[in-house]
């Protein structure tokens, strides 16, 4: 059964945590992405709640977390901040991080950091931050999909989506990725919901707009940023990466190169999800989350 606590950090927010399971088991905290909210490990949770501690929180600016409305509340070391806070305030000593998109951009911060309280990681369609600036750069078809970036960083888009209606935001924001039919008409109405609140969509907006990734236009030659060209650190942990392969926003060439970043990698590719896999294809991210999670092998050989 599922627990709902308020958890006041150390950051100074407070986030609205959802726990799962049995607080002796192995910690797992699960991070998700835009636009959801814990609610994107629904499919996911009940696989695992019996083997494993699961802390699901709404990240700040998301759903029943606090909403800070300046763009430097959401710097991606503040972020990656929060993870550790979280784990101090819950009383947990040692993690696993699972992450989906936005979740999983602040897993691979807080892998890099080489933290020995974080035991393992696991990414569900989220790119190396490396990869993908090299991406968003070199290559076109990447680029492409990602000017929605250049677009949700625009001042006032949050006055465009609110004119227009949340309802006009989920189809144009699932409708690219997703059958819609898959989602509840319940879903829908929290995802309305958590979007509605005052001052709620410009703090998931912040998220884009506090990030260092550089989105140039399409046809715009650029140099690679002077941090891809330095040395950049290994992660240590075991990782598992999960992928969707039918992600329309995050190409599957995020995948190429990822074991020259990554010391000790599995990668587990889902031919029928796109981006939303946590709740698209929860069997198979859970069947895969699983035994990694156990400390068993990763669910397919190595990339």
């Amino acid at each position: 059964m599922t627990e709902f606590r308020r958890v006041a950090l150390k950051t100074g927010v407070t986030l609205n945590v959802a726990l799962a399971g049995e607080p002796a088991n192995p910690a797992v905290i699960l991070l998700h992405g835009f636009p959801e909210s814990h609610r994107t490990w629904r499919e996911v949770a009940p696989r695992l709640e019996h083997d494993f501690f699961l802390v699901m929180p709404d990240q700040r600016g998301f759903a029943g977390s606090d909403l800070p409305q300046d763009v430097q509340d959401y710097r991606t070391d503040l972020l990656i901040d929060e993870i550790f806070a979280l784990a101090d305030a819950l009383g947990i000593e040692r993690f696993a991080l699972v992450g989906h998109d936005w979740g999983g951009a602040i897993a691979w911060g807080a892998a890099l950091r080489g933290d020995p309280r974080l035991t393992r990681l696991a990414i569900i369609n989220a790119p190396h931050p490396v990869i993908f600036q090299k991406s968003v750069i070199e290559n076109e078809e990447q680029r492409l999909a990602s000017q929605y970036i250049t677009a949700f960083r625009t001042p006032g888009f949050e006055k465009v989506v609110e004119a227009q209606g949340f309802d006009w935001f989920f189809d144009t924001t699932f409708a690219r990725h997703v059958d819609t039919s898959q989602v509840s008409e319940e879903e829908r109405r929290q995802y309305i919901a958590d979007w509605s609140q005052p001052g709620a969509f410009n703090a998931m907006l912040n998220w884009y707009r506090a990030a260092k990734v550089i989105v140039p236009p399409p046809g715009l030659a650029l140099p690679l940023p002077d941090m891809l060209l330095r040395a950049f650190p290994k992660v240590k942990v075991p990782t598992l990466v999960i992928w969707g392969m039918k992600d329309a926003a995050l190409l599957p060439l995020q995948l190429e190169g990822l074991e020259e970043l990554v010391d000790d990698l599995s990668v587990e590719r889902l031919p029928n999800a796109g981006h939303f896999a946590p709740w698209e294809a929860g069997d198979a991210v859970a069947d895969a989350l699983g035994p990694f999670l156990a400390g068993q092998a990763g669910a397919s050989a190595p990339a």
